[in-house]
């Protein structure tokens, strides 16, 4: 961190430290760039919000080096049920014990657990400064970066800026920026548990009962949510009383069972920011974008853009892409956004019919269509839109076990984090000119074959990687370092693939 006169100087400020600032900042300052955190809270906020993530966020995750020791505080689910007032399936959502990114494809977490793992990672990185009680007050910025007044009057100076500070963000209020409101807006009181012994509760229950829609979830291990919807936001002042949520609850659990830690009132929205970057300036998180949480997307989105302009953002504070790069950070993201925000509308107004005729209309459709599937569903969700793409990219990449002579492991722990070229063996002398120059620009090489050897030779331990790259009639595909594939070729494609890939590093 350079410091400029009173005025601290840094590659990016954060403004924000909820799990999306968080991995911004520690993803950057893992890149060893320097960043500066700005939260407003004297500390932690040490309540949850968000209840699950997915494989692609334990991806992220692991590459930190946090997988490990979460794991003991994580709940991993199965399914995801949905049924009616008098307890008929309507749609049940299958997960699998290991996902395309290599790690189960559903956990439950107690988000403070996920927090507090996050901030040692910051707090040890010795390029990452986070400061609590320092609201943001002003933002200006020029040509060559960012000016910002904390507080009363200090101002802080940084090269980019990246706003992780929420729905109701100051950064986005303050630089102008519009939103669409998708017009799906409902008030719900969210209870929380901590369990006192063992009990028996869904796990993952969705209830469109036309008399209170009601979702029960789990936290992790030790505690559990019960999330009720309200006639109006003014219910809450009453239905929020101790005794009224027990009563609420009685079916499921008792004092003896769990404590009341937590009762709160959220209006689940539906918003997309018309820019995500203005300037030098990027939105991430609930400032860019924010949804209905019936697919438990919110927090893994945020994620997903903190991977995208990191990895983006490194390349640019290196000098290795020109600053132009990061308007593909909403060409890319907001596709995808948009589609998981629709889909939980479509689930959040099937849940909460409040008419028992279309409620029974709706339970008689929904039964038919399980039947006749005769399987759990599946929730899929689109690659990215245009951007830092090659023929064949923008599908969400796989991970696999491999080993190579020292040691055995998923990819990213065995051959490192960042870009890879994955490659049949049959291919490689197509890119030994070019091994060098890959090395240099930082992408990692793998050839997944039936037996291992020396990198980039590895054992593609459970064929994972041959089926994959049959499924896309591919010899080579390129791997970027938010998971996500740039490119495949066949062929003489390939060396092609990787010219146009050093040109863009």
């Amino acid at each position: 961190m350079v410091i400029d006169g009173a005025s601290p100087r840094v590659d990016v400020a954060v403004v924000g430290f909820g799990p999306v600032g968080m991995a911004t900042a520690a993803l950057l300052g893992q890149a060893g760039h320097s960043v500066l955190v700005l939260e407003r809270y004297e500390g932690l906020y040490n309540l949850p919000r968000a209840a699950i993530f997915d494989d692609e966020t334990m991806r992220t995750l692991a590459k930190l080096g946090l997988a490990d020791a979460l794991l003991p505080k994580l709940r991993v689910q199965h399914s995801y049920e949905w049924r009616n007032g008098s307890g008929d399936l309507l749609i049940e959502q299958g997960y699998a014990e290991t996902g395309r990114s290599g790690w189960a494809e559903w956990y439950s977490m107690y988000q403070p657990d996920l927090e507090e793992a996050l901030d040692r990672f910051c707090q040890s990185s010795p390029t990452v400064q986070v400061r609590h009680s320092s609201p943001v007050t002003a933002v200006r910025q020029d040509a060559d970066g960012v000016t910002l007044t904390v507080g009363d009057g200090e101002e802080v100076r940084a090269r980019y800026v990246v706003a992780c500070d929420g729905g109701n963000s100051f950064v986005r209020a303050a630089l102008e920026t519009g939103q669409q409101d998708f017009g799906f807006s409902e008030p719900w009181m969210v209870c929380d548990f901590r369990f006192r012994r063992p009990t028996a509760v869904p796990p993952a229950l969705q209830l469109g009962d036309p008399a209170g829609p009601t979702s029960i979830i789990s936290l992790g291990p030790d505690h559990h949510r019960f999330s009720f919807m309200l006639d109006s936001a003014e219910a809450f002042d009453t239905e929020s009383a101790p005794d009224k949520v027990w009563g609420r609850v009685a079916r499921y659990l008792t004092p003896e069972d769990a404590d009341l830690i937590r009762v709160a009132t959220y209006t689940f929205r539906s918003l997309v920011a018309d820019s995500w970057r203005i300037g030098r300036v990027l939105l991430a998180g609930d400032a860019a974008h924010q949804m209905p949480p019936f697919l438990g997307q919110g927090m893994c989105s945020g994620i997903r853009d903190a991977q995208n302009i990191a990895f983006k953002l490194d390349l640019v504070l290196d000098g290795r892409a020109g600053d132009e790069l990061l308007d593909t950070y909403q060409t890319e993201r907001e596709p995808h956004v948009r589609a998981v925000i629709d889909k939980g509308i479509e689930l959040g107004r099937t849940q909460t019919m409040r008419d028992p005729e279309l409620a029974a209309a709706r339970d008689a459709r929904l039964i038919a269509r399980r039947v006749a599937n005769d399987a759990p569903e599946k929730v899929r969700f689109p690659g990215l839109g245009p951007g830092l793409l090659h023929a064949g990219g923008g599908a969400l990449s796989i991970q696999g076990v491999v080993a190579d002579d020292r040691r055995k492991g998923r990819l990213d722990q065995v051959v490192g984090a960042g870009f890879h070229l994955l490659i049949r063996p049959a291919l490689l002398p197509a890119v030994e000119p070019y091994l060098k120059a890959l090395r240099e620009a930082g992408v990692a090489v793998a050839a997944p074959a039936e037996t291992g050897g020396t990198l980039p030779l590895v054992h593609d331990v459970n064929g994972t990687y041959g089926a994959w790259f049959d499924e896309l009639n591919a010899d080579a595909v390129v791997e970027r370092p938010d998971f996500y594939i740039y490119g495949t070729a066949s062929g003489t494609g390939v060396a092609e693939l990787v010219k146009e890939l050093l040109a863009a590093l």
